[in-house]
């Protein structure tokens, strides 16, 4: 058996305390507790404990310090439970320990799956712009389940996803300027695909880009795209210079017409 003989308040951290002990040999420290473990173990000078008392709060008090270590990591952003998990694993907190501290977290808010993948949904559709495909695929590493994902992503309508996919569009397509109109399409069909948007949505994008489809910018790609090929295959005759012209201006994604045209503009200042 053992004997408290004294605590006191440690001096850089008032909620903590030393305990000192007398296991037959006359006062020596023992060990420091929370606030919290001291409260709930009644600890106090004269209190008599056996190991098997001690162990349990040497355990106590490691759930504790793990639990105010995840509120630290939490005070940062929100987390997920599976994330907190992770990072407590990572100190190598064991998993008895782990459990205790996320029952504790759920219990008392700190950690809720369902407000984060609301919140990560909103953040992420308003911010971002990224498509909802792209967001469940993240949600699900974070270990939020589909059930709750599938409920979140109800703050994102189609109308949202429509209106940041023209978004999206309008600040890329300047990039190809100087490509067909075709290509252009393709390439941002891709890049819609890339950020999580689905094929109807892109679908309807794409439908929208048709309706501003501007001859004179096509006409401008293909005569920019022409002469760079003119120079390439100039030095060809006849039959292999044409079909040269045709294969390099079709992978552009010019029309066959389009790029007859070109080569009937060719000839006539050859």
């Amino acid at each position: 058996m053992a004997v408290i003989t004294k605590i006191e308040v440690q001096k850089r951290t008032k909620e903590r305390f030393n305990i000192y002990v007398d296991k037959g040999h006359g006062e020596e420290y023992g060990f420091s507790v929370d606030q919290v473990t001291l409260i709930k173990h009644g600890l106090q000078k004269g209190l008599e404990f056996d190991d098997v008392e001690l162990a349990n709060i040497l355990y106590d008090e490691e759930v504790q310090k793990a639990y105010l270590y995840a509120i630290s990591y939490l005070s940062h952003q929100m987390r997920t439970k599976q994330e907190v998990e992770e990072q407590l694993r990572k100190k190598e907190i064991g998993q008895a320990i782990i459990s205790e501290v996320i029952s504790k977290l759920l219990r008392d808010r700190y950690i809720n799956d369902k407000e984060y993948a609301i919140a990560y949904v909103r953040t992420h559709s308003n911010v971002s712009q990224k498509g909802p495909i792209v967001i469940r695929r993240e949600l699900l590493s974070k270990g939020v389940s589909d059930i709750i994902i599938t409920h979140s992503l109800q703050e994102y309508p189609q109308e949202k996803q429509i209106e940041n996919g023209l978004g999206l569009i309008e600040k890329k397509k300047r990039s190809y300027q100087k490509h067909s109109f075709l290509q252009m399409k393709q390439k941002l069909e891709e890049m819609l695909v890339r950020k999580g948007y689905g094929r109807d949505i892109i679908q309807i994008c794409l439908e929208e880009l048709q309706d501003e489809k501007d001859d004179k910018k096509q006409e401008e790609a293909l005569i920019y795209h022409g002469n760079k090929y003119h120079e390439k295959y100039k030095k060809y005759d006849g039959w292999t210079y044409e079909n040269k012209m045709k294969q390099a201006l079709y992978r552009k994604g010019f029309s066959i017409d389009e790029i007859e045209v070109f080569i009937q503009m060719k000839r006539e200042e050859g």
